[in-house]
């Protein structure tokens, strides 16, 4: 599959949606180049690709700050969301069996539903619905819509 990139400029919600696919691509790239620090990939990303113009495609600019929280929070703590997310699957369907992209989609937004009380659960959830439009065109969307939404439960029970 090589690298996953997608022209973030389509998105909605301007610089914090432009943050989020930033960092899931950030966590895929930390996920297939494993052992890959992950202050020097968010560092990469800000530098050659939020806010830049790549093959033509003018990706929007991202909350850097929102982005950095996303990728060192969701890396520093990624056996404890993937804990969340095994949870979430049936056993018929193990994390290990998921899409690398959709790892990355689902740590990111348990991370945020951690970590962000901010960020309301409704938008977080439909945030990373969009995230994985932008990659899937199958039911990849409607399975994270349903992962986060079961785990959004748990998490943010009020």
């Amino acid at each position: 599959m090589g690298e996953q990139t997608v022209k973030n400029h389509n998105l909605k919600g301007g610089a914090r949606s432009a943050a989020r696919l930033g960092a899931v691509q950030a966590l895929y790239q930390l996920e297939v180049a494993d052992g890959a620090a992950p202050e020097a990939v968010a560092q990469e990303f800000l530098d050659h690709r939020l806010g830049q113009e790549i093959e033509g495609a003018r990706y929007a600019k991202a909350d850097r700050d929102f982005f950095r929280d996303l990728v060192i929070g969701a890396s520093a703590e990624r056996p404890t969301l993937d804990g969340y997310i095994a949870h979430a699957l049936v056993k018929e369907w193990p994390l290990d069996r998921l899409e690398t992209i959709v790892r990355a989609i689902l740590r990111a937004g348990v991370y945020e539903l951690r970590h962000r009380p901010d960020v309301p659960t409704n938008t977080i959830i439909n945030e990373y619905v969009d995230v994985a439009h932008a990659f899937y065109q199958d039911d990849a969307p409607r399975f994270v819509n349903g992962v986060l939404d079961r785990l959004a439960k748990e998490i943010r029970p009020s």
